[in-house]
Protein backbone atom coordinates (compact mmCIF):
# COMPACT_ATOMS: atom_id res chain seq x y z
CA UNK A 1 0.00 0.00 0.00
CA UNK A 2 1.34 3.40 -1.00
CA UNK A 3 -0.28 6.58 0.45
CA UNK A 4 -0.09 9.78 -1.40
CA UNK A 5 -0.68 13.37 -0.18
CA UNK A 6 -0.78 16.26 -2.66
CA UNK A 7 0.03 20.55 -1.66
CA UNK A 8 1.09 23.13 -2.69
CA UNK A 9 -2.44 24.21 -4.56
CA UNK A 10 -3.84 27.64 -3.92
CA UNK A 11 -4.80 30.53 -6.14
CA UNK A 12 -2.29 32.62 -8.06
CA UNK A 13 -2.35 35.25 -10.74
CA UNK A 14 -1.93 34.79 -14.56
CA UNK A 15 1.57 34.38 -15.21
CA UNK A 16 2.46 33.24 -11.57
CA UNK A 17 3.99 30.13 -10.44
CA UNK A 18 2.97 27.45 -7.70
CA UNK A 19 5.62 24.07 -6.67
CA UNK A 20 3.14 21.16 -6.03
CA UNK A 21 4.22 18.55 -4.12
CA UNK A 22 2.79 14.82 -3.97
CA UNK A 23 4.68 12.83 -0.37
CA UNK A 24 4.08 9.05 -0.11
CA UNK A 25 4.74 6.89 2.46
CA UNK A 26 4.36 2.92 2.47
CA UNK A 27 6.15 0.78 -0.20
CA UNK A 28 9.81 1.67 -1.85
CA UNK A 29 9.10 5.07 -3.18
CA UNK A 30 11.59 4.10 -6.05
CA UNK A 31 9.66 1.35 -6.94
CA UNK A 32 7.28 3.53 -9.05
CA UNK A 33 6.73 5.19 -11.79
CA UNK A 34 4.94 8.50 -11.10
CA UNK A 35 2.15 10.85 -12.55
CA UNK A 36 0.77 14.09 -12.12
CA UNK A 37 -3.28 14.52 -13.36
CA UNK A 38 -5.69 17.27 -13.27
CA UNK A 39 -9.00 17.32 -13.67
CA UNK A 40 -11.42 20.78 -14.30
CA UNK A 41 -14.79 21.47 -13.45
CA UNK A 42 -17.01 19.82 -16.12
CA UNK A 43 -13.99 17.94 -17.86
CA UNK A 44 -12.24 14.75 -17.54
CA UNK A 45 -9.28 13.77 -16.49
CA UNK A 46 -6.28 14.32 -17.98
CA UNK A 47 -2.99 13.48 -18.28
CA UNK A 48 -0.59 16.46 -17.05
CA UNK A 49 3.25 14.29 -16.49
CA UNK A 50 4.84 11.25 -15.84
CA UNK A 51 8.12 10.55 -14.52
CA UNK A 52 10.31 7.17 -14.33
CA UNK A 53 11.22 5.38 -10.90
CA UNK A 54 14.91 7.01 -11.51
CA UNK A 55 13.43 10.17 -12.54
CA UNK A 56 15.66 9.79 -15.77
CA UNK A 57 12.38 10.19 -18.45
CA UNK A 58 9.90 12.24 -18.06
CA UNK A 59 6.43 12.76 -20.25
CA UNK A 60 4.19 16.55 -20.82
CA UNK A 61 1.32 16.85 -22.43
CA UNK A 62 1.99 19.68 -25.12
CA UNK A 63 -0.40 22.30 -23.10
CA UNK A 64 2.01 22.35 -20.57
CA UNK A 65 5.80 21.94 -22.30
CA UNK A 66 8.28 24.57 -21.45
CA UNK A 67 6.03 25.85 -18.16
CA UNK A 68 6.24 23.10 -15.85
CA UNK A 69 9.12 20.13 -14.53
CA UNK A 70 7.87 17.31 -12.97
CA UNK A 71 10.96 16.24 -10.68
CA UNK A 72 11.13 13.59 -7.52
CA UNK A 73 13.41 13.26 -4.69
CA UNK A 74 13.84 9.60 -4.08
CA UNK A 75 15.28 9.85 -0.83
CA UNK A 76 12.07 12.45 0.46
CA UNK A 77 9.69 10.39 -1.36
CA UNK A 78 8.18 12.97 -3.05
CA UNK A 79 7.16 13.93 -6.18
CA UNK A 80 7.38 17.85 -7.48
CA UNK A 81 5.17 19.33 -10.25
CA UNK A 82 6.88 23.36 -10.79
CA UNK A 83 4.42 25.38 -12.66
CA UNK A 84 4.95 28.64 -14.11
CA UNK A 85 3.51 31.08 -16.76
CA UNK A 86 0.25 29.51 -14.76
CA UNK A 87 -2.54 30.44 -16.86
CA UNK A 88 -6.68 30.33 -16.40
CA UNK A 89 -6.91 27.20 -18.43
CA UNK A 90 -4.52 25.37 -15.78
CA UNK A 91 -7.29 25.67 -13.51
CA UNK A 92 -8.08 22.25 -11.99
CA UNK A 93 -7.34 19.97 -9.12
CA UNK A 94 -4.62 18.20 -9.41
CA UNK A 95 -3.70 14.83 -8.77
CA UNK A 96 -0.69 12.57 -7.92
CA UNK A 97 -0.34 8.97 -8.69
CA UNK A 98 1.84 6.10 -8.55
CA UNK A 99 2.19 2.37 -10.55
CA UNK A 100 4.67 0.04 -11.27
CA UNK A 101 4.98 1.36 -15.23
CA UNK A 102 4.86 4.50 -16.72
CA UNK A 103 2.35 3.05 -19.33
CA UNK A 104 0.05 2.07 -16.49
CA UNK A 105 0.49 5.43 -15.25
CA UNK A 106 -0.54 6.94 -18.56
CA UNK A 107 -3.28 5.06 -19.21
CA UNK A 108 -4.56 6.38 -15.90
CA UNK A 109 -4.70 3.01 -14.42
CA UNK A 110 -2.24 3.71 -11.45
CA UNK A 111 -2.58 1.83 -8.39
CA UNK A 112 -2.76 4.85 -6.12
CA UNK A 113 -4.16 7.91 -5.86
CA UNK A 114 -3.89 11.10 -4.26
CA UNK A 115 -6.95 13.08 -2.95
CA UNK A 116 -5.49 16.11 -4.88
CA UNK A 117 -4.64 19.64 -4.35
CA UNK A 118 -6.88 22.87 -5.72
CA UNK A 119 -4.77 25.61 -8.47
CA UNK A 120 -6.93 28.35 -9.12
CA UNK A 121 -5.12 30.59 -11.75
CA UNK A 122 -7.14 34.13 -11.74
CA UNK A 123 -6.67 36.52 -15.18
Amino acid sequence: QVQLVESGGGLVQAGGSLRLSCAASGRTFSNYAMGWFRQAPGKERELVATISRTGGSTYYIDSVKGRFTISRDNAKNTVYLQMNSLKPEDTAVYYCAAALTIPSVRAGTGDYWGEGTQVTVSS
